[in-house]
């Protein structure tokens, strides 16, 4: 059934439906395996690498975003089980925009990874006084700082359209008809120009070991794992966040629209599931202590670049 809305607010208690029930299970199902597991990775990347190569760096960033991800289900879980919110609009657009703002960075580190994999393997010489640890925490740092601060506006103006709410539709608020949709164009074109520079990326790499098979000061010797992390990296964006821009770009502000928004919302948050598939063909000694590391084989843009740059 539809909800009747004026401006953002709901004008009646939001009613039981098969999609509120799919979203509480959906976000369940990727707080109880993503948590754990962000967690297990985080724990893994700081304990055997730490912050002393440029990839594990933007690893134990993406792990952090993932694992923030996770930390803001439980309030969503809440909200599509019970259909309501007691917490107030400052909760509500605080939980919204923590949700965003780890969805943003978490896309925007998975690019990094794919240009830092990218430029070890086709530039391994010439690249290694840009790739430094130093210069891996200042993107990073630049990265959670600007997303921050560009959502502030965002989270005042979402706080502002509900603090008058009579029934807090929180998670389920209607943008209002007049406002503009700039906004939602501008970040959806700028995820599209992330998947661009992925699929660069991929089709660089791809080129290169086919056309340089000893590519870089170390052979090649295990090009699956290189193919595989591009893989994953163009997995998560076509499948989770592509869905979600196209439908920001054709978003018409009607009920159908915001029910396959919301649905759409929904499955960009299981891409924290799938992120540690990419430290774990990334690093060739994910699982091993930083003393038993191996330092002979690999790839020169996966372990060699991880224990030298």
């Amino acid at each position: 059934m539809n909800q009747n809305f004026t401006n953002t607010c709901i004008t009646n208690q939001l009613e039981p439906s098969a999609r509120f029930v799919a979203s509480a299970v959906v976000y369940g199902l990727v707080l109880v395996i993503g948590l754990p597991l962000n967690t297990v990775s985080l724990w893994i990347l700081l304990r055997s690498h730490g912050l002393r190569s440029p990839c594990a760096v933007l690893m134990v960033n993406l792990a952090a975003s993932d694992l923030l991800l996770a930390l803001s289900l439980p309030l969503r879980v809440y909200f599509y089980a019970t259909l309501q919110w007691p917490l107030g609009a400052v909760s509500c657009a605080g939980a919204i925009m923590l949700f965003r703002i780890n969805i943003r960075t978490s896309s925007i580190f998975i690019t990094l990874i794919s240009l830092d994999r990218m430029v070890a393997l086709v530039f391994p010489l010439r690249s290694r006084s840009l790739r430094t640890s130093a210069c891996a925490l200042k993107s990073c740092a630049l990265v959670w700082i600007l997303i921050t601060i560009l959502s502030i506006p965002e989270t005042l103006k979402i706080h502002g359209s509900l603090k008058n709410c009579a029934h807090m539709p929180c998670f389920e608020f209607q943008v209002q008809q007049n406002a503009s949709q700039t906004p939602s164009i501008l970040q959806a074109l700028f995820l599209l120009i992330l998947l661009v520079v992925n699929v660069v990326s991929t089709v660089v790499v791809v080129v290169v070991l086919q056309r340089r098979p000893n590519a870089g000061a170390t052979k090649v010797n295990n090009k699956m794992n290189v193919v595989l992390i591009f893989l994953v990296n163009m997995l998560v964006f076509t499948v989770f966040f592509l869905p979600f821009t196209l439908q920001l770009l054709a978003y018409k502000k009607d009920d159908f629209d915001r029910k396959v928004l919301r649905s759409l919302i929904c499955l960009a948050s299981v891409n924290c599931c799938l992120d540690p598939l990419i430290y774990y063909f990334s690093l060739d000694s994910f699982w091993q202590d930083k003393g038993k590391k191996q330092t002979d084989a690999g790839t020169y843009s996966l372990s060699r670049s991880m224990d030298r740059s």
